[in-house]
Protein backbone atom coordinates (compact mmCIF):
# COMPACT_ATOMS: atom_id res chain seq x y z
CA UNK A 1 0.00 0.00 0.00
CA UNK A 2 1.49 3.69 -0.86
CA UNK A 3 2.44 5.27 2.48
CA UNK A 4 3.53 8.86 2.31
CA UNK A 5 5.09 11.63 4.69
CA UNK A 6 5.12 15.13 4.49
CA UNK A 7 8.26 17.68 5.33
CA UNK A 8 9.40 20.95 4.65
CA UNK A 9 6.95 23.19 6.76
CA UNK A 10 7.49 25.67 8.71
CA UNK A 11 7.14 29.53 9.50
CA UNK A 12 7.89 31.76 7.11
CA UNK A 13 7.21 35.40 6.39
CA UNK A 14 5.55 37.03 3.90
CA UNK A 15 7.47 36.87 0.40
CA UNK A 16 9.28 33.68 1.36
CA UNK A 17 9.84 30.58 -0.18
CA UNK A 18 9.19 26.39 1.51
CA UNK A 19 9.82 23.66 -0.18
CA UNK A 20 7.62 20.83 0.47
CA UNK A 21 8.37 17.48 0.19
CA UNK A 22 6.18 14.26 -0.19
CA UNK A 23 7.93 10.91 0.55
CA UNK A 24 6.10 7.47 -0.88
CA UNK A 25 7.15 4.07 -0.02
CA UNK A 26 5.06 1.17 -0.36
CA UNK A 27 4.71 1.60 -4.25
CA UNK A 28 6.30 3.42 -7.13
CA UNK A 29 5.29 6.85 -7.58
CA UNK A 30 4.99 6.28 -11.81
CA UNK A 31 1.66 4.15 -10.51
CA UNK A 32 0.00 7.56 -8.87
CA UNK A 33 -0.89 11.02 -9.49
CA UNK A 34 0.29 12.97 -6.17
CA UNK A 35 -1.72 16.11 -5.03
CA UNK A 36 -1.00 18.71 -2.38
CA UNK A 37 -3.50 19.74 -0.85
CA UNK A 38 -4.01 22.14 1.97
CA UNK A 39 -7.21 23.11 4.81
CA UNK A 40 -6.89 26.41 6.42
CA UNK A 41 -8.72 26.17 10.23
CA UNK A 42 -12.56 26.24 9.49
CA UNK A 43 -12.16 26.09 5.47
CA UNK A 44 -13.05 22.51 3.50
CA UNK A 45 -9.83 20.71 2.41
CA UNK A 46 -8.65 22.36 -0.93
CA UNK A 47 -6.66 21.08 -3.97
CA UNK A 48 -3.17 22.82 -4.64
CA UNK A 49 -1.11 21.43 -6.86
CA UNK A 50 -1.17 17.42 -8.74
CA UNK A 51 1.39 15.98 -11.07
CA UNK A 52 0.29 12.48 -12.92
CA UNK A 53 1.72 9.46 -12.33
CA UNK A 54 3.59 9.20 -15.77
CA UNK A 55 5.38 13.24 -14.97
CA UNK A 56 3.59 14.33 -18.59
CA UNK A 57 0.58 16.45 -17.10
CA UNK A 58 0.51 18.99 -14.01
CA UNK A 59 -2.27 21.36 -12.83
CA UNK A 60 -2.44 23.66 -10.44
CA UNK A 61 -5.14 25.88 -8.67
CA UNK A 62 -5.30 29.51 -9.35
CA UNK A 63 -3.75 31.33 -6.21
CA UNK A 64 -0.67 28.75 -6.79
CA UNK A 65 -0.18 29.69 -10.96
CA UNK A 66 2.99 31.64 -11.06
CA UNK A 67 3.98 30.57 -7.35
CA UNK A 68 4.17 26.70 -6.83
CA UNK A 69 6.13 24.38 -8.68
CA UNK A 70 5.77 20.97 -8.32
CA UNK A 71 8.05 18.05 -9.94
CA UNK A 72 9.24 14.64 -7.99
CA UNK A 73 12.45 12.66 -8.65
CA UNK A 74 11.29 9.44 -9.17
CA UNK A 75 14.79 8.04 -7.98
CA UNK A 76 14.18 9.31 -4.31
CA UNK A 77 10.03 8.48 -4.65
CA UNK A 78 9.26 11.96 -4.06
CA UNK A 79 7.29 14.54 -4.91
CA UNK A 80 8.13 18.43 -3.96
CA UNK A 81 6.21 21.35 -4.11
CA UNK A 82 8.20 24.58 -4.20
CA UNK A 83 6.68 27.36 -2.80
CA UNK A 84 7.82 31.05 -3.56
CA UNK A 85 6.41 34.38 -2.88
CA UNK A 86 4.41 33.51 -0.10
CA UNK A 87 1.21 34.96 1.35
CA UNK A 88 -0.51 34.84 4.73
CA UNK A 89 -3.44 33.54 2.93
CA UNK A 90 -1.00 30.28 2.18
CA UNK A 91 -1.30 29.42 5.96
CA UNK A 92 -2.83 25.88 6.35
CA UNK A 93 -2.32 22.51 7.12
CA UNK A 94 -0.28 21.16 3.73
CA UNK A 95 -1.45 17.17 2.92
CA UNK A 96 0.30 15.02 -0.29
CA UNK A 97 -1.88 12.58 -1.36
CA UNK A 98 -2.15 9.65 -3.92
CA UNK A 99 -4.63 9.13 -6.27
CA UNK A 100 -6.71 6.64 -6.74
CA UNK A 101 -5.38 6.08 -10.53
CA UNK A 102 -2.57 7.63 -12.51
CA UNK A 103 -4.77 10.73 -13.85
CA UNK A 104 -4.17 14.36 -12.19
CA UNK A 105 -6.84 16.21 -10.45
CA UNK A 106 -7.27 18.85 -7.28
CA UNK A 107 -10.33 16.70 -6.28
CA UNK A 108 -9.97 15.25 -3.29
CA UNK A 109 -12.41 13.04 -4.19
CA UNK A 110 -9.63 11.21 -6.61
CA UNK A 111 -7.35 10.75 -4.24
CA UNK A 112 -7.36 7.67 -1.38
CA UNK A 113 -3.96 7.82 0.09
CA UNK A 114 -2.77 10.47 2.69
CA UNK A 115 0.19 11.66 4.62
CA UNK A 116 0.05 13.19 8.01
CA UNK A 117 0.51 16.86 6.94
CA UNK A 118 2.90 19.36 7.27
CA UNK A 119 1.81 23.16 8.80
CA UNK A 120 3.08 26.48 6.76
CA UNK A 121 2.79 29.48 8.28
CA UNK A 122 3.66 32.90 6.75
CA UNK A 123 3.29 35.56 8.88
CA UNK A 124 5.55 38.80 9.68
Amino acid sequence: QLQLAESGGGLVQPGGSLRLACLASGRTLDRYAIGWFRQAPGTAREGVSCITGSGDSINYEDSGKGRFTISRDMAKNAVYLQMNNLKPEDTAVHYCSGGRGPYCSLLEVDFGYWGQATQVTVSS
